[in-house]
């Protein structure tokens, strides 16, 4: 606590409803406190491996990559987002760890290679076989399962990130003095 200052402890503190609400205790809102913070060392996951975390890193920047109007994924946090939940949802531990070594499997069956060795190439073919379920072969299915939930859980971490806020443009709750209704140019593109 001798290293927190001011501007830490009134983060904190409006941090406490909110770790009130999903009773988490004082050490895992300071843990989450800090991860919305530029850290001066890099991240150590503690859930993840650390080749685990350098496949998730490369897996979640194939599913929300840098574009024109964001950064990437992992530009918005979500590897360590991610190792926080998966830290705290004990019940979600096994399938990821399971997923992740399947990825790797896979990848070491096609092309002699783990995931994070394989060319971007490779990593899209053996991702288009487990992203789409209505048309997955049945030797990959083990694979939809994981990539479902592992894509959840990237949206999740990078739409209530404050670079997915941003990209949505989302202005939240907003005080508005009249409601006008519907604008009319929506009204006669809704063909109402």
């Amino acid at each position: 606590m001798a290293t927190m200052n001011r501007r830490t402890l009134l983060k904190l503190a409006a941090a406490a409803p909110m770790a009130a609400a999903f009773s988490w205790t004082g050490e895992e809102v300071v843990h989450a406190s800090l991860l919305t913070r530029t850290a001066q060392a890099p991240f150590k996951p503690v859930f993840f491996t650390a080749h685990e975390y350098e496949t998730v890193k490369a897996l979640v920047d194939l599913i929300i990559p840098k574009d024109a109007k964001s950064g990437s994924a992992t530009d918005a946090g979500v590897p360590q987002f991610m190792d926080f939940i998966l830290n705290e949802q004990t019940n979600r531990q096994n399938a990821m760890r399971g997923g992740l070594a399947w990825l790797d499997l896979e990848c070491h069956r096609r092309f002699d290679r783990d995931f994070v060795r394989c060319s971007d190439a490779q990593r899209r073919g053996v991702l288009d076989d487990i992203a789409w379920p209505q048309r997955v072969n049945p030797a990959t299915s083990h694979g939809v399962p994981f990539f479902n939930s592992f894509r959840d859980l990237t949206a999740s971490g990078f739409w209530s990130s404050q670079m997915g806020i941003e990209d949505l443009q989302y202005m939240g709750n907003t005080f508005v003095p009249t409601w006008n209704g519907c604008p009319d140019a929506v009204l006669k593109k809704l063909g109402l």
